[in-house]
């Protein structure tokens, strides 16, 4: 999986690079204010991909004595980064150059240049989210979702920054190609000064959604699995794990010879694709302490085995073994 996602990062570092040096080629020579724009945004997101091939490596460590659960959340560290990256570097850009434009009215030129440029841009940014875009539905079909609850819900801040950030290139080259005739038609500036303002509020609308994602992440927010409401929203969360983790956990665990009931289960993310499982299970009151303990460790152990359980605690509750937990 970090493989593809690494891939998919390469593919829209070589698309966005590329766009952005013919877009500002195209701004200069036609004086094209929504050019311009869509080629800040452009250049926002080749930077921004660098920081997310950063968040790659660094959150691909393993743990060590300083840290336990190892370096995974470092991957929303740096994607929070790269949010805040679309929102100071495109964003702002986009903004001046629009509001620039509404009060001091500039003349675009040689729009079959700007018009070929952006054409295939669109062609290079398609190209980049179509493999965003399979990646992640991929992972939306495995866990019964669409495509858009995927980019929100998705472990993997990587894919979901590639993935909004190609979405809003293509917006922003079909707003600047209609922008561009309605100049040419109308002799008037003022709708490519539109579309510069349009493209810096949808950078800021994405970077903040990106900050949030990044955010909820980051600070590891618990969700309840067990005898949570299903329509409750916890740092929106709680939806995807009950259905992807919580209620697999449950399944695995009231299965397991011995288990009598489950008291709790908290579920976290420590990185891409990397779930941490605390759970207070019911033993039966029967079984010895030693017994007890032979059980924790086969349900940690056969847990850690399965796909995403990264770590795995599991406190038992019963009569026998009360004392031993205690202490």
């Amino acid at each position: 999986m970090p493989n593809q996602t690494t891939r998919t990062v390469w593919v829209a570092i070589g698309a966005d690079l590329g766009v952005a040096l013919a877009k500002v080629a195209a701004a200069v020579l036609t004086g094209s204010s929504a050019v311009a724009a869509a080629a800040s945004e452009s250049f926002a997101d080749t930077a921004n991909d660098a920081f997310l091939l950063l968040a790659q490596r660094r959150s691909s460590r393993s743990a060590d004595d300083q840290h336990a659960l190892g370096y995974g959340r470092e991957a929303y560290f740096w994607a929070l980064l790269a949010g805040l990256g679309v929102m100071v570097g495109g964003a702002v850009f986009s903004l001046r150059e629009g509001i620039d434009q509404l009060i001091h009215p500039g003349v675009t030129s040689r729009f079959a240049v700007a018009y070929v440029v952006l054409a295939i841009s669109a062609v290079f940014d398609l190209a980049s989210i179509r493999q965003s875009a399979g990646q992640m539905t991929r992972r939306a079909r495995r866990f019964h979702r669409k495509l858009l609850a995927e980019s929100r819900a998705t472990s993997d801040p990587t894919l979901r920054t590639v993935f909004l950030s190609d979405a809003v290139s293509i917006g922003g080259d079909v707003l600047a190609l209609a922008a561009l005739a309605l100049n040419q038609v109308t002799g008037s500036s003022i709708p490519q000064a539109v579309v510069a303002v349009l493209i810096g509020l949808a950078l800021i609308g994405v970077g903040l959604r990106l900050v949030r994602r990044g955010h909820d992440f980051l600070v590891g927010a618990w969700v309840s699995a067990a005898g949570e409401s299903q329509n409750r929203d916890i740092g929106g969360f709680t939806q995807p794990f009950r259905r992807a983790w919580g209620e697999r956990t449950e399944a695995f665990l009231l299965g397991y010879p011995g288990v009598t009931g489950i008291h709790e289960i908290l579920v976290t993310f420590v990185g891409p694709g990397r779930v941490w499982v605390v759970a207070r299970v019911g033993i039966d009151d029967g079984l010895s302490g030693g017994q007890v303990e032979s059980l924790v460790r086969g349900i940690e152990s056969q847990m850690k085995q399965l796909e995403y359980f990264y770590r795995v605690d599991v406190v038992p509750i019963g009569g026998a073994q009360a004392a031993t937990t205690s202490a």
